[in-house]
Protein backbone atom coordinates (compact mmCIF):
# COMPACT_ATOMS: atom_id res chain seq x y z
CA UNK A 1 0.00 0.00 0.00
CA UNK A 2 2.85 2.49 1.03
CA UNK A 3 4.75 1.55 -2.68
CA UNK A 4 1.05 2.10 -3.84
CA UNK A 5 0.94 5.93 -2.21
CA UNK A 6 4.30 7.03 -3.30
CA UNK A 7 4.01 6.15 -7.02
CA UNK A 8 0.89 8.27 -6.97
CA UNK A 9 2.66 11.24 -5.28
CA UNK A 10 5.54 10.62 -8.08
CA UNK A 11 2.76 11.04 -10.80
CA UNK A 12 0.92 13.97 -8.92
CA UNK A 13 4.03 15.89 -9.04
CA UNK A 14 5.55 15.02 -12.60
CA UNK A 15 1.69 15.94 -13.50
CA UNK A 16 1.93 19.21 -11.80
CA UNK A 17 5.68 20.23 -13.29
CA UNK A 18 4.31 19.40 -16.78
CA UNK A 19 0.90 21.01 -16.10
CA UNK A 20 1.21 24.38 -14.04
CA UNK A 21 0.18 27.42 -16.07
CA UNK A 22 2.60 29.85 -16.31
CA UNK A 23 1.60 33.40 -15.38
CA UNK A 24 3.52 35.94 -17.78
CA UNK A 25 2.56 38.68 -15.60
CA UNK A 26 5.24 36.52 -13.07
CA UNK A 27 8.34 35.54 -15.72
CA UNK A 28 7.77 38.07 -18.28
CA UNK A 29 9.56 41.04 -16.55
CA UNK A 30 12.29 43.38 -17.47
CA UNK A 31 16.00 42.17 -16.90
CA UNK A 32 17.65 43.94 -14.56
CA UNK A 33 21.14 44.64 -13.74
CA UNK A 34 24.07 46.03 -16.25
CA UNK A 35 26.51 43.03 -15.26
CA UNK A 36 27.13 39.43 -15.93
CA UNK A 37 25.92 37.63 -13.12
CA UNK A 38 26.11 33.99 -12.29
CA UNK A 39 23.75 31.84 -9.16
CA UNK A 40 22.69 28.72 -8.00
CA UNK A 41 19.36 28.99 -9.99
CA UNK A 42 19.63 32.04 -12.52
CA UNK A 43 22.16 33.57 -15.02
CA UNK A 44 22.45 37.04 -16.06
CA UNK A 45 24.15 38.46 -19.25
CA UNK A 46 24.59 41.56 -21.01
CA UNK A 47 25.85 41.99 -23.86
CA UNK A 48 26.66 44.71 -27.13
CA UNK A 49 24.81 42.81 -30.16
CA UNK A 50 23.90 45.87 -31.82
CA UNK A 51 20.18 46.92 -32.87
CA UNK A 52 19.58 43.55 -34.09
CA UNK A 53 20.63 41.52 -31.47
CA UNK A 54 17.28 39.84 -30.13
CA UNK A 55 16.25 39.06 -33.64
CA UNK A 56 18.91 37.17 -34.24
CA UNK A 57 18.79 35.67 -30.73
CA UNK A 58 14.79 34.31 -31.38
CA UNK A 59 16.16 32.71 -34.40
CA UNK A 60 18.42 31.07 -32.18
CA UNK A 61 16.39 30.17 -29.26
CA UNK A 62 13.08 29.10 -31.40
CA UNK A 63 15.14 26.28 -32.34
CA UNK A 64 16.33 25.19 -29.07
CA UNK A 65 14.35 21.70 -28.40
CA UNK A 66 11.95 21.62 -26.08
CA UNK A 67 11.94 25.91 -26.00
CA UNK A 68 8.49 27.62 -26.92
CA UNK A 69 7.48 31.82 -25.99
CA UNK A 70 5.53 32.69 -23.15
CA UNK A 71 4.69 36.06 -23.89
CA UNK A 72 6.36 39.51 -25.85
CA UNK A 73 8.16 39.45 -29.15
CA UNK A 74 11.33 40.76 -31.22
CA UNK A 75 8.94 43.94 -32.24
CA UNK A 76 8.10 44.13 -28.88
CA UNK A 77 11.58 44.12 -28.03
CA UNK A 78 11.61 41.59 -24.95
CA UNK A 79 10.57 38.14 -25.46
CA UNK A 80 10.61 35.22 -22.52
CA UNK A 81 11.09 31.32 -23.40
CA UNK A 82 10.23 28.52 -21.70
CA UNK A 83 12.48 25.72 -21.90
CA UNK A 84 11.25 22.27 -20.36
CA UNK A 85 14.11 19.57 -19.09
CA UNK A 86 13.81 16.45 -21.33
CA UNK A 87 12.62 13.60 -18.42
CA UNK A 88 10.83 15.62 -16.22
CA UNK A 89 9.46 18.63 -17.87
CA UNK A 90 10.99 21.13 -15.20
CA UNK A 91 10.54 24.26 -17.06
CA UNK A 92 13.04 27.51 -16.61
CA UNK A 93 12.30 30.72 -17.98
CA UNK A 94 14.27 32.86 -20.22
CA UNK A 95 13.85 36.68 -20.81
CA UNK A 96 15.68 38.24 -23.33
CA UNK A 97 15.69 42.38 -23.74
CA UNK A 98 16.58 44.20 -26.37
CA UNK A 99 18.06 48.04 -25.03
CA UNK A 100 19.50 50.09 -28.33
CA UNK A 101 22.20 47.81 -28.96
CA UNK A 102 22.57 46.23 -25.63
CA UNK A 103 20.90 42.99 -25.27
CA UNK A 104 19.60 41.60 -21.36
CA UNK A 105 19.07 38.34 -20.38
CA UNK A 106 17.77 36.43 -17.09
CA UNK A 107 17.29 32.93 -16.88
CA UNK A 108 15.85 31.08 -14.40
CA UNK A 109 14.06 28.07 -12.72
CA UNK A 110 11.13 27.75 -11.51
CA UNK A 111 11.34 24.75 -8.99
CA UNK A 112 14.21 24.26 -6.85
CA UNK A 113 17.42 25.81 -5.70
CA UNK A 114 19.59 25.06 -8.08
CA UNK A 115 19.43 24.04 -11.73
CA UNK A 116 23.02 22.57 -11.68
CA UNK A 117 23.86 25.19 -14.31
CA UNK A 118 21.57 24.37 -16.78
CA UNK A 119 20.64 27.97 -17.26
CA UNK A 120 24.32 29.07 -17.59
CA UNK A 121 25.22 26.79 -20.54
CA UNK A 122 22.04 27.66 -22.53
CA UNK A 123 22.18 31.32 -22.32
CA UNK A 124 26.34 30.85 -22.85
CA UNK A 125 25.34 28.47 -25.93
CA UNK A 126 22.92 30.99 -27.12
CA UNK A 127 25.33 34.15 -27.33
CA UNK A 128 27.97 31.48 -28.49
CA UNK A 129 25.99 31.01 -31.53
CA UNK A 130 25.12 34.45 -32.29
CA UNK A 131 28.84 35.28 -32.85
CA UNK A 132 29.62 36.23 -36.56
Amino acid sequence: MLFWLIVGAVVVLGAYIRLAPSDPGIWHVTPLGETNHDSQGSVTRVVETGPVGLARLDAIARATPRTSVLAGSVEEGMVTYITRTKMIGFPDYTTAQQDGDTLRIHARLRFGRSDFGVNRNRVDGWLAALQP
